[in-house]
Parts: C-alpha cells; structure tokens; sequence
C-alpha cells in the first residue's frame, strides 16, 4: 500500500519561510495524524511524485495527494483546513468561490512569497519530534 493511501500528502517548496511556517501550522491542529509532509526539493518526494503527472521541477504551489487526487493551490489549502482540529474547517465555505478568483490571489501570493518572507538556504529538516510527519 502507498504512502498515500494511509495519509493525506502535503508537499510544499522547503526553502519557503511562508510554506514550512504554514507546515509548522498544519502540525500543530493536525490531532488526528492525518497528514505527512514533504518537500517539493526532497527526493522521496520526487519519487512519489512519479505515480502523478507532476514536474518534479514544480515548486509554485502547496500540492495535497489524497490516494490518486492531486489539489493544488487554493483548493489544496482548503481541503487541509477541512481536516484541520479547531474551527479551522469552517474556512472550506469558502470553496464555493471560484477557483478562478481564489487562484490569482493564491498566485500573486506565491509569486511574492520569497520577497516577503523571505528563503532559507536549504530545505527544512524534521527535528525529531517532527520526524515521523515527514516522508
């Protein structure tokens, strides 16, 4: 059985502030251990990433596996907080937004994520409390 079809997958650009701030985010309301993480950079990732049709060069959004389904930008972040412990899954109302209005923001966002937030020089390395959410 595939890693993904225990758990839900998050993989994010590991050398983004705002992304592994958003892991950071994940973790602590993820009561029920829904979810694993993975770096878009790490090559565990990649090669899960060859069961979808996924460039493994693609590190522009948040990517949610859940078995075969692929979520990308917006829609991936709704769906974590759907499953997310506390009120955080009152924010999946706002799914009824058009993608095509969420994603510009989602991607504007993105597109500026370094220059706001800043970049680290490596990717993110699990401490040991962490391990065992990470691929």
């Amino acid at each position: 059985m595939r890693i993904q079809d225990r758990f839900d997958i998050i993989l994010f650009d590991g050398v983004c502030n705002l992304c592994n701030s958003a892991v950071d985010f994940v973790i602590r309301r993820d009561k029920n251990d829904r979810f694993k993480f993975g770096a878009l950079q790490d090559n565990a990732t990649k090669s899960i990433l060859k069961d979808y049709k996924i460039n493994e060069g693609y590190i522009d959004s948040i990517i949610l596996l859940r078995g075969d389904e692929v979520f990308y930008k917006s829609k991936a972040a709704l769906e974590i907080t759907k499953n997310l412990g506390g009120f955080w899954p009152i924010l999946y109302v706002f799914n009824i937004v058009p993608s095509v209005i969420r994603d510009p923001i989602y991607d504007w966002i993105a597109k500026n994520r370094y220059k706001w937030f800043g970049k680290k020089q490596t990717c993110r390395i699990p401490n040991s409390m962490e391990r065992e959410k990470f691929l």
